[in-house]
């Protein structure tokens, strides 16, 4: 691709570029180079994978571009090959020109930065309501509004991609039941105007003091609150309470001249469209960080959990009292700062499960792992004084451990994982997964679990280990509870 875009290049500014680097996306699958000619023209070019997401993002930057709007200018495009040339607006963008300006200061928020900001929330109205007056919606992706399915698919998002994996307790039903409950409030909105989706510090540039605006792809009809949550409660932009009140007013003040502001009933909604603009950038840093592994999202996860708070402290504007018990225990358990990163080097996931429950999902995303089918052993839970007694159990250890096609069993799968373990060390991987399932995941296969963990933990000290048995809350009462998940 780089070749067609040094084609694209030449094609355009009728030589070919003397250098190209590549650029660091941030959370993209798209990917940037920076092409420079020998007459100092500079393109950003742009290979992208998802041709729909491409031709809303061509489309919008040629809409929003024709009403004066300070984005970047499309120099050549290919459709087909997926690849672009845009304008080149450097690399400062207004988080990097935050986190600069406190590094030489005092660390809060410099004036020099508040009117930056002021810059950026003065001009959103008229992206919202001239942009929305001028894209076309009907190329929007992947949906036209922010309708009642992007409500749902942000607050799943949110639900399997961080409360599942940041293994914050809730009951699913009751959750759902909340659910409804602020999409029914979310959708009270007007929701005739560009919603930018992603207004956000990274996505703002900062070229000869003045912001520019990228990353509008996602952008469809919706409310006018979106955006000013997503900018104000961007997390590691970490704005005081004072500096968001002062944005804001400004922001109310720049709307006012294009639509008539109810400035009472748009801060009642707001404080909705905050809750699932956080929701939903707390999905993204899961799936980001405990999904795929990139501990540097999760860094992201205090300042969200803290602006929870905040908002908790001051109400949330609709009765969900599961929702608001979630959202408790997220900022109870990460405001104080620290979230538990994927960790370097090899983690070897053990567990046990039921296969009357299925087969164990991929949680790492690398494919799977060893999965041992223990049905075949002599089966403690049989016998009545073991019924209520688990793997864990020292009776139930000694009851498996007396059976010759059990230790053999245990043999075989040692062996064949410490290969693998060594192989994986050897070559620099991640992520590995054990599970041992049984007719009921409470005794042979937790057993076998159990006693891989100690193994591995104690032949492979680099190794982190970590345990799961995922029928545990199912076992009778009597069952001692322990440690579900942990690293040896």
């Amino acid at each position: 691709m780089r070749e067609h875009l040094i084609q694209l290049f030449r094609a355009h500014f009728g030589a070919a570029p003397t250098a190209v680097t590549g650029l660091r996306g941030d959370g993209s699958n798209r990917k940037y180079y920076r092409l420079i000619g020998a007459d100092t023209a500079t393109a950003i070019g742009t290979v992208g994978p998802d041709h729909e997401e491409n031709r809303t993002f061509l489309s919008y930057s040629r809409s929003l571009r024709g009403c004066g709007l300070p984005v970047p200018r499309i120099y050549a495009e290919d459709q087909d090959l997926g690849i672009w040339l845009q304008e080149d607006l450097g690399d400062t963008t207004l988080f990097d020109a935050l986190l600069e300006a406190r590094e030489h200061g005092d660390g809060s928020f410099p004036a020099s930065i508040l009117s930056l900001y002021r810059r950026v929330i003065e001009i959103l109205p008229r992206i919202q309501v001239e942009g929305g007056r001028a894209v076309d919606f009907g190329l929007a992706y992947p949906r036209a509004a922010f309708d009642r399915q992007s409500i749902a698919w942000d607050l799943n998002y949110f639900k399997y991609h961080f409360l599942k994996l940041a293994h914050v307790p809730f009951n699913e039903a009751t959750l759902e039941a909340d659910f409804e409950v602020v999409t029914d409030f979310l959708l009270q909105a007007d929701a005739s105007h560009f919603l930018y989706r992603d207004f956000q510090s990274r996505n703002i540039m900062i070229r000869e003091g003045e912001p520019w605006f990228i990353d509008y792809q996602g952008g469809r009809r919706g409310a006018l609150q979106y955006d000013v949550a997503s900018l104000l409660y961007d997390a590691k932009a970490d704005i005081p309470a004072e500096a968001r009140e002062r944005l804001l007013a400004w922001y109310l003040e720049a709307l006012s001249e294009y639509v008539t502001v109810d400035e009472e009933r748009f801060r009642e909604l707001l404080r909705g469209y905050i809750l699932i603009r956080i929701m939903q950038a707390l999905g993204a840093y899961g799936y980001r960080g405990f999904f795929e592994r990139k501990p540097r999202f999760l860094q992201s996860v205090p300042y969200a959990a803290r602006n929870l708070a905040a908002i908790l402290n001051a109400g949330i504007p609709v009765r969900a009292p599961e929702l608001e018990n979630v959202l408790r225990r997220i900022a109870d358990r990460w405001s104080g700062g620290d979230v538990d990163m994927p960790r370097p080097g090899l983690t070897v996931q053990v567990g046990s499960f039921s296969y009357r429950h299925g087969y164990p999902e991929d949680e790492g995303g690398h494919g799977g792992g060893f999965v041992f089918d223990c049905r075949g052993l002599p089966n403690p839970g049989r016998q009545a004084e073991y019924a209520d007694r688990s793997g864990r159990d020292r009776e139930v250890a000694e009851f498996i451990e007396a059976q010759e096609e059990a230790r053999a069993y245990f043999g075989h799968a040692q062996a064949l994982v410490d290969a693998q373990v060594a192989e994986y060390l050897r070559r620099g991987f991640t992520s590995l997964t054990v599970w041992f399932g049984c007719t009921g995941g409470q005794h042979r296969s937790v057993y076998m679990a159990e006693r891989l963990g100690r193994h591995l933990s104690e032949t492979f000290p680099q190794v982190h280990v970590r345990l799961r048995h995922r029928e545990e809350p199912s076992w009778p009462a009597s069952v001692p509870a322990g440690q579900v998940v942990g690293a040896g």
